[in-house]
């Protein structure tokens, strides 16, 4: 696995879309780094009836488990592991998704808080100039997130909502979530068949 990318899951609804791109990014074969806020675990129950374990060993296992990945493809780490390699410049993914991205965590990060791992690993990328994506869940928007995400924006964190398209004609709320993960994936770089892109036919293939 010469990929690597951090994945971080905090409170906002939108548990499916979290899921749904960590089962992706296993798939592409990427090593995945995970880190899930407290609220995000409360979500996880509320959305997906999923208890999420405690320790973030036990919560690897659980997701190596649940998507069949390879020994150590997927490594969780707790809020204050600050030794963990997503905290430091030198060894942190030169790419990370928050999703879905809370609008507390975009304002710390909008701030340069770092009071906790994930904000920390999300300045550590901007710092490095690395790729930052933000998967905001909220509605309507105040004026102070609005002023967050552009000052993110200018910053060069691709701001990308969880607002999925119709013109792929969805039948269920699976194709809804993948039209977002896709998307996703399509700005990783990471190759998809999840959905078409536009003008392209539609794949017969989706799993």
């Amino acid at each position: 696995m010469t990929k690597r990318i951090t994945l971080a899951i905090t409170g906002a609804s939108g548990a499916p879309y979290a899921l749904r791109l960590l089962e992706m990014l296993v798939r592409a074969d990427y090593q995945v780094f995970v880190l899930i806020s407290s609220a995000a675990k409360v979500v996880f129950a509320t959305e997906e009836n999923i208890k999420i374990p405690g320790k973030p060993d036990a919560t690897a296992a659980f997701f190596t488990e649940r998507f069949n990945a390879k020994p150590d493809q997927i490594t969780v780490c707790g809020k204050e592991e600050w030794f963990s390699p997503v905290a430091s410049g030198s060894a942190a993914p030169k790419q990370m998704v928050i999703c879905p991205c809370s609008t507390g965590t975009l304002s710390a990060v909008a701030c340069g808080a770092s009071d906790n791992l994930i904000e920390r690993a999300a300045d550590v990328v901007l710092k490095e100039r690395g790729q930052l994506i933000m998967v905001p869940r909220e509605m309507p928007l105040s004026t102070l997130h609005l002023e967050n995400m552009h000052k993110l924006s200018q910053m060069g964190v691709v701001m990308m909502p969880a607002a999925p398209g119709f013109y792929h004609q969805p039948q269920t709320i699976a194709d809804l979530i993948d039209f977002v993960v896709a998307r996703i994936l399509d700005h990783l770089g990471v190759d998809q068949q999840l959905m078409a892109r536009w003008g392209y036919q539609a794949h017969s293939i989706k799993e």
